[in-house]
């Protein structure tokens, strides 16, 4: 697999580790996937709930946590560490300060369009700003801003199709149309960055839905320099997630990965259990909104309240949460290291190359 270069940083291993919240990518995997060469992902999403203090204070226990996983991140591993932050999360701001304050190397920023994210970078900042978007327009619009606000270009763009695993930037009808898939819109936002070259090199990264060395070749041929993954490593030993979680990967066929519409507005991907049965049977309406996690949520009209369902299921109480996951989780056998995965992606890459010589 080729190295490519997002700014400064030299990326070895053309992979990074989806950022997966409540608590599914934190310190043990982002620095597990870093060790081998890629951009590991610590997501923030929640991480106040796993590191909450007495008297509670979700927005303070965020950044607290945040700084923590990040700690521990560089405490294991003296590669390349990101954060994967939500922009309709209500705390975006504290977050996006908190990471840039502690100089994590990249900031991947997606669910909604980060328009203003530059501002908040300071002189000596040496964070790269990464968006995830789901088309060229999102990309152009997002380039065209900075560029006319900020003076600034994306660090790196990813591009996120309709077969990734939680939120996902369509509408429900968009999924399976092939005018939306990956192969279709990575092209389309490549030629975009290219408008751009004489200012500014900026590599696009394809995600949603690669699982293999083959997947990694084919999206590289088609013009990505790397690849964002990030179910395939829910089953590894290092994930932060609980056994019980990545259990449910291991479990799960073809059938029970399933689209479902999340209080956030946006469909996602999950694996069917029986949580989202009583949630599709409307029992479980929210009473109260304690966190005012999200932006967009107003949990008077939401079905049930997804923060507590992600926690639950971070803690590995199943009957009470979700797994969110990519359309190949059902792909799943067994529990590996982090290592044997990366040898496996990079064994079947091989093959690839081989079979085009």
């Amino acid at each position: 697999m080729k190295s490519f270069y997002i700014g400064s940083l030299h990326i070895k291993l053309p992979i990074v580790q989806g950022g997966m919240g409540v608590g599914i990518s934190l310190s043990g995997l982002a620095s597990a996937v870093a060790n081998e060469g890629g951009i590991g992902v610590i997501s923030c999403a929640g991480i106040g709930l796993l590191y909450h203090q007495k008297p509670a204070d979700f927005l303070k226990d965020c950044i607290w946590g945040l700084k923590e996983e990040l700690r521990k991140a560089r405490a294991k591993s003296n590669g390349l560490i990101g954060i994967n932050i939500m922009a309709a999360l209500t705390n975006f701001s504290d977050m996006v300060r908190t990471a840039i304050q502690e100089n994590v190397d990249f900031l991947f920023v997606g669910a909604g369009l980060p328009l203003d994210l530059p501002s908040y970078l300071t002189p000596d900042s040496k964070t790269k700003l990464v968006p995830i978007v789901s088309s060229s327009r999102a990309a152009k619009i997002i380039c065209e801003k900075w560029k006319t606000n900020y003076n600034y270009l994306p660090d790196a763009i990813v591009v996120e199709g309709p077969k990734a695993g939680g939120h996902l930037g369509f509408k429900k009808d968009q999924i399976e149309d092939e005018n939306f898939a990956l192969e279709h819109i990575l092209p389309e936002v490549v030629q975009i960055m290219v408008q751009y070259k004489d200012i500014k090199s900026i590599p696009v990264i394809a995600a949603g839905g690669i699982y293999s060395g083959q997947d990694i070749y084919r999206f590289i041929q088609l013009g990505a320099s790397g690849v964002q993954m990030g179910t395939i490593f829910v089953t590894s030993e290092e994930c932060d997630a609980p056994y019980a979680f990545k259990k449910t990967y291991i479990d799960s066929k073809q059938e029970d990965i399933i689209i479902i519409q999340s209080p956030v507005g946006m469909p996602g991907r999950a694996i069917r259990n029986e949580y989202i049965n009583k949630i599709e049977s409307g029992t479980e309406v929210p009473g109260s909104c304690p966190l005012h996690c999200i932006k967009t949520c107003d949990y008077q009209k939401s079905p049930y309240c997804i923060m507590k369902a992600l926690y639950n299921s971070s803690k590995g109480n199943m009957k009470r949460g979700y797994a969110f996951a990519g359309s190949n989780a059902y792909l799943a056998k067994k529990i590996s290291t982090v290592k044997e995965i990366i040898s496996a992606l990079k064994a079947e890459y091989e093959m690839a190359e081989l079979k085009m010589i």
